[in-house]
């Protein structure tokens, strides 16, 4: 059905699973990677979502504005019939049964959702002599920085650890103290001894060359969450390094991804975590907005030590092995043992995670919101008028969130991020203002990569239609604090601000999107936590850096090098967050945009 918007004339197909889903020739098969060398595809070679792929095929394929009388009739690839309500590309789906609809949404959503991380631009299949246009650019950013402003931020000048990535195309003042991942793997860090690697989208043979020459045969153990085709596409990369080995995520719950993103390095110096939002593949590490915490170094304890030796005040030690413990690997026992060999004494930060399952009783604040919910009522100070304190949530994706707030937005997961102190408070949780944070087209559009960004930004159509009310809470990205404007976020994070956005309570970088899917819904009335997806992040309060006030100031500016103790925390982003004007709407990957041209002179249209 032609169907004319705002967005151009474009075309809704009515075959009843996607087909770009379903098909073989659409996923990137181990007997392509040969034609991928030669050039013959312009698929990425490594598992990804839909609309990882979308964008790869723009960026392999360019329409510019001028192809557009020919470009325009596309065919988004679900069961739809279009409708004029709404915002203009508002879909009914009156074919299928209301309980299907929600079911195949969301469905869609983890789907696209599974590849986060950007697979758009890079075959990385070429000889070394034969870098692509792409991989040649991207050799900016993957030279280590000698620069020693990074170092001194390593040796204390950043009491928080809390790092950007760097970013291709932006003033090179803001990239100070970022760090490539070149960075973080190199041996002014540590002599590398093995690592392993937790991640949700990877291109190995990329990953191995981010290693130095030096530490490319130690070895690496992957930790994923790909299954069948996919499995075989990940395992048939590794085949030429004979140091990599595998575990899979068990992933019993339908939908759930294995989406967590942390390195663990093991040096003859000691021990090393990071946890961070990129994926593994070289898009993540280019011209996105990423956050990063490492770790302190990691002295090893003096032998014979036991028990609850080299814990921290957080907690981190004994949760992190929990968090390992979950996956019920055999293989990774080797670095639970590792764990309990080393001091990890000097870590402020909380470690928030999920993991997939369906939890009651004491376990049920193990995880996901609860667990947020848990540290913050246990450890976050209450702080008067607090309820005039807005939440923030900023993120890549969204899942479905039901029919309206009272489903779960601005029910349980509100609850959740509005605790604080021991005091039971009866906050009237509609008080208490909720900000979200998520990119509008023209953020995509006028972004360093134009509209391929959108393909790491995978909310579709088919949930979006059906939770118009949720976008009355979006704010714009906007991030002049960092130089990162034009750099679209992967970055996920959430916080408390105060009412003037001069404070936070506290703050959290995490792999968690906004979903159910990744924090948890409550069920059985209540008495049980069901969470799809692993996840992992990093939770800052102000009390475990020795701030009795209840919270932090905000930085000032993201950079600079006065405020560098710990009483002014770095936001990424500006605030306060601008709302969406009446013209503007959430980024959607799955529909065309044909009115306007990109940064590169490009139009969008994703089939």
């Amino acid at each position: 059905m032609l169907q004319e918007s705002a967005h151009g004339k474009w075309t809704v197909s009515s075959s009843d699973e996607s087909t770009e889903e379903t098909s073989d020739s659409e996923k990137p098969s181990t007997s392509s990677l040969l034609d991928a060398a030669r050039g013959r595809t312009s698929g990425p070679q490594y598992p990804c979502s839909e609309a990882r792929k979308a964008a790869h095929k723009r960026k392999a394929s360019p329409l510019k504005l001028s192809d557009k009388k020919t470009s325009t009739e596309v065919r988004p690839a679900e069961k739809q019939r279009a409708s004029q309500e709404g915002l203009g590309w508002c879909l009914s789906s009156s074919d299928e049964e209301p309980e299907d609809q929600e079911k195949h949404a969301y469905k869609e959503t983890l789907k696209e959702e599974k590849c986060d991380a950007p697979k758009e631009h890079h075959l990385n299949l070429h000889k070394d002599d034969e870098l692509s246009e792409n991989q040649k650019a991207e050799e900016y950013n993957e030279i280590p920085s000698e620069d020693p402003d990074t170092w001194d931020l390593l040796n204390g000048g950043n009491p928080f650890r809390f790092f950007l990535t760097k970013v291709r195309g932006i003033e090179q003042s803001y990239n100070s103290g970022a760090l490539h991942i070149k960075d973080i793997l190199s041996p002014l860090f540590g002599t590398l001894v093995s690592s392993a690697q937790f991640n949700y989208c990877i291109d190995v043979g990329w990953l191995v060359r981010q290693y130095p020459q030096e530490f490319r045969k130690k070895p690496l153990l992957i930790v994923h969450g790909e299954k069948r085709e996919s499995k075989a596409e990940l395992l048939a990369q590794a085949r030429p390094y004979d140091n990599i080995s595998f575990c899979q995520a068990k992933l019993d719950i339908a939908f759930g991804t294995h989406h967590t993103k942390m390195m663990m390095l093991l040096y003859e110096e000691g021990l090393r975590v990071v946890i961070h939002t990129s994926n593994l593949i070289a898009e993540d590490w280019h011209q996105k907005t990423q956050g990063i915490w490492l770790s302190p170094l990691y002295p090893r304890l003096p032998q014979g030590t036991t028990g609850s030796a080299g814990e921290s005040e957080t907690n981190f030690k004994s949760d992190l092995i929990s968090y390992l413990m979950a996956y019920n690997s055999p293989t990774l026992k080797e670095w639970i043992d590792l764990i309990q060999e080393h001091d990890l004494s000097e870590t402020r930060v909380y470690l928030l995670g999920s993991t997939p399952g369906r939890y009651q009783g004491s376990d049920k604040e193990k995880w996901g919101h609860l667990r947020l919910r848990k540290l913050l009522k246990e450890h976050a100070s209450s702080i008067p008028a607090q309820e005039s304190w807005p939440v923030v949530g900023q993120f890549s994706s969204i899942g479905s969130m039901g029919a309206d707030g009272s489903k779960w937005l601005c029910s349980e997961f509100q609850e959740s991020l509005v605790a604080a102190g021991s005091s039971v408070t009866s906050l009237l949780k509609c008080d208490v203002p909720i900000h979200l944070v998520y990119p509008t087209v023209n953020n995509v559009r006028q972004s360093l990569e134009g509209y391929p960004a959108g393909g790491s930004l995978p909310y579709s159509i088919q949930t979006a239609q059906k939770q118009l009310w949720l976008h009355s809470y979006f704010h714009k990205w906007s991030a002049e604090i960092s130089g990162r404007s034009h750099a679209m976020p992967h970055i996920k994070t959430y916080m408390r601000p105060s009412p003037d956005f001069q404070k936070i309570a506290w703050f959290l970088v995490t792999s968690a999107n906004l979903s159910k899917a990744a924090w948890g819904a409550l069920e059985k009335n209540g008495t049980q936590l069901m969470i799809r997806s692993y996840e992992l992040g990093v939770l800052f309060l102000p009390s475990a850096f020795g701030l009795e006030k209840g919270y932090f100031h905000v930085r000032g500016k993201m950079l600079s090098e006065s405020n560098d103790s710990a009483t002014y925390f770095p936001v990424p982003y500006d605030l306060p967050p601008e709302q969406y004007g009446s013209k503007d709407q959430p980024w959607i990957w799955n529909i065309p945009y044909t009115n306007a041209p990109d940064t590169h002179g490009n139009m969008w249209v994703p089939s």
